[in-house]
């Protein structure tokens, strides 16, 4: 019985064990494979990204020598010469040799070009020509009057004043944004120095007239008329002139009579009323040169003094050039019959005649003593205020010369509209005398009757011309930016004695 029992046991431990055996077996075979694959897997990405990193700092190559090793010495070289370098540089830096020079890396451009040019082809059907041209105070309008340079008797043809606005969206350069008929030739134009749509102008008749731009339907503000009191001969030059006392603008207009006006603008009338009136004549002219002919002095040209308010110059058709004063309280020897004012004779101080009519005198903006008059002599001759003689005289033209304007942004710049077509403009900063640049705007036979800088825009330049257009050109940096030293050099010129 003992040996069955202990049969029965060793059967049931062997059947156990086989269990137990087998169950342990099967657990081993799944377990151990899925963990250790895993393991493996992250393990050999982990090794992976740390076999990528250490290889490339072992690649990297050692510092290639320098391509061209310092020269032997140089070190002790600089150590020598820096005390005496040193030096130079604290000198130059107290030194005023370079004071104001600016370097300009642009490159080269062409000196004048043109933008645009406008046409009133009514007017050019006619023939008319561009006879003055204006910028408005804004530097955006462009204005000029039409009539004819080539009328030696009376004409009772009509023209026109025709204005462009350059910053119109959709400018039509033969189409003018505003047009006033006016019942006979426009001789003379200037715009207002601030507003802008007011309109100061001399006619053939020897009327002045004041438009005003923004009035479509009658733009006409006031009008002079055919008086005892006002100009009977073509009226060659208008000018606003400020009224001090009264805070306002008057006109001041000269004619070929010999006489100019100071008139003040009565709005709400709608007139104009005389303020001050001033003849020429000859025998009242100082230093006068004994010439033939009437004793009557026709005014050809006039130009304000910008430095001074009581100064005007005066160019006349026998080719004097006069100094004048608004103050002058001698009596012209003149009749002043049926006049509300009693002319006065206001030439202070005479220069050296021209051998014809002066079309144009300008003065400069930048000296209280220069000034620039041009005329049929084809010459422009730079004048001081304080010598007989001119200080310079430029050939400008073989043919005449209508007009003639200073920069209003380069103080040894001019501009000369020719009968030859050409708009000459000179650089007295130059060692030629020679013309810096050339315009030409017309064809063959067409004269550059007319010019006007633009002082808000000193980069264009509006030229007119007898075949009845105006050019509105651009200026380079080299001919409206002024340069280092130019007006110590118009101070030297303005020191000069003329021979």
């Amino acid at each position: 019985m003992f040996s069955d029992e202990a049969s029965d046991s060793v059967t049931v431990e062997s059947v156990w064990r086989k269990k137990h055996e087998s169950h342990r077996d099967t657990r081993g075979c799944q377990t151990p494979a899925v963990s250790r694959c895993e393991a493996e897997i992250q393990s050999v990405s982990t090794s992976s990204s740390s076999s990528q990193t250490e290889p490339e700092q072992l690649r990297q190559p050692p510092p290639e020598a320098p391509e061209h090793p310092e020269p032997p010495g140089l070190g002790a070289f600089l150590q020598r010469v820096e005390e005496l370098v040193v030096g130079e540089l604290l000198r130059n830096s107290r030194s005023h040799a370079f004071d104001g020079f600016q370097v300009n890396w642009a490159e080269h451009r062409q000196l004048v070009s043109r933008l645009h040019l406008l046409q009133h082809p009514v007017a050019q059907e006619t023939g008319l020509h561009v006879t003055c041209v204006s910028w408005s105070c804004t530097g955006s309008v462009v204005v000029c009057g039409y009539g004819r340079m080539d009328d030696g008797g009376w004409s009772t043809e009509s023209s026109y004043v025709c204005s462009w606005n350059l910053d119109r969206r959709g400018l039509n350069p033969r189409q003018a944004d505003l047009v006033i008929d006016v019942p006979t030739g426009v001789t003379a134009l200037c715009c207002h120095p601030d507003r802008p749509a007011l309109l100061a102008g001399g006619l053939y008749s020897g009327e002045v007239v004041v438009w005003d731009t923004s009035r479509t339907q009658d733009p006409v503000v006031a009008l002079t008329g055919t008086s005892a009191e006002s100009h009977r001969e073509p009226v060659y030059q208008v000018s606003w002139v400020s009224l001090q006392k009264r805070g306002d603008f008057g006109v001041l207009s000269a004619g070929s009579g010999g006489r100019v006006l100071l008139w003040t603008l009565d709005s709400d009338q709608g007139r104009f009323v005389l303020d001050a009136a001033f003849a020429f004549v000859r025998q009242q002219v100082p230093h006068r040169v004994k010439t033939r002919g009437s004793s009557t002095v026709g005014v050809t040209s006039l130009a304000l003094s910008p430095w001074d308010s009581d100064t005007f110059l005066v160019g006349s058709e026998g080719g004097l050039l006069l100094r004048c004063s608004f103050s002058s309280t001698t009596p012209a020897a003149v009749s002043s019959e049926g006049q509300s004012v009693t002319p006065r004779a206001p030439a202070v101080f005479s220069f050296r005649p021209c051998s014809g009519p002066v079309h144009s005198i300008h003065c400069s903006p930048f000296h209280r003593n220069l000034f620039v008059s041009a005329g049929t002599d084809g010459l422009a001759h730079v004048h001081s205020l304080l010598q007989v003689n001119p200080l310079l005289s430029l050939r400008v033209s073989d043919s005449y010369v209508f007009q003639v304007q200073w920069s209003p942004t380069r103080p040894l710049v001019f501009a000369a509209a020719t009968g030859q077509g050409k708009v000459q403009i000179f650089d007295l900063g130059r060692r030629s005398l020679r013309p810096a640049a050339t315009i030409e705007q017309g064809g063959a036979g067409h004269a550059a009757t007319s010019l006007a800088f633009n002082a808000q825009n000193p980069h264009l330049m509006a030229v007119g011309n007898t075949d009845g257009t105006v050019g509105v050109w651009q200026l380079s940096a080299d001919l409206s930016e002024q340069s280092p030293r130019e007006s110590s050099q118009l101070e030297q010129i303005a020191n000069q004695v003329a021979e």
